[in-house]
């Protein structure tokens, strides 16, 4: 089964690249979903994950802002995130699978989970005007270099545009 990470920053258009494929029927994997999913699921996850960061839970978002309290939260998430994605591969039938995460090429505890890499471009003013988080989320974020992807999505036209890149790439 070969397995493709569509990354790219924060707004970029991941999402909608991961919507579109869904729809033709490829499975893809949601880091982004999918974890929030463990919190829920995984018993006495949000307890250790407020005892190595030292606040309540439900103010999780302030770790963009600690680079000390992201990382502890990411030493708890990130196996489990990463058992998930392969419990999640075994069980899938089809030849081609789409994980998609914004940071996974810059923490090697994901490496070996893909075999290609999509990054998915946009200009930072459309970025910017996509998502109220941006400039603050962007800064903790590294944008991946075109030269770590295999292919490059630029999501700054139309919809059908974008379409056209992905099913050139399918």
């Amino acid at each position: 089964m070969e397995t493709i990470l569509v990354t790219g920053g924060i707004a970029s258009g991941k999402s909608m690249v991961c919507r579109y494929l869904e729809s033709k029927g490829y499975p893809v994997y949601d880091t982004d979903s999918r974890t929030k999913a463990l919190y829920d699921s995984v018993p006495g996850l949000k307890e250790r994950i407020e005892k190595a960061i030292g606040i309540p839970f439900s103010r999780i978002a302030v770790i963009f802002e600690y680079p000390s309290k992201r990382e502890a939260l990411e030493a708890l998430v990130y196996p489990l995130v990463v058992e998930d994605i392969m419990k999640w591969k075994a069980g899938q039938k089809s030849d081609v699978v789409f994980i998609e995460s914004a940071i996974a090429l810059d923490k090697p505890i994901f490496n070996g989970l893909y075999d290609k890499v999509w990054l998915v471009t946009a200009p930072i003013e459309q970025r910017l005007q996509r998502n109220r988080h941006t400039a603050e989320r962007a800064v903790t974020q590294r944008l991946p270099d075109p030269s770590e992807a295999d292919a490059t999505i630029t999501n700054d036209s139309s919809l059908e545009s974008l379409y056209i890149q992905i099913d050139k790439l399918i």
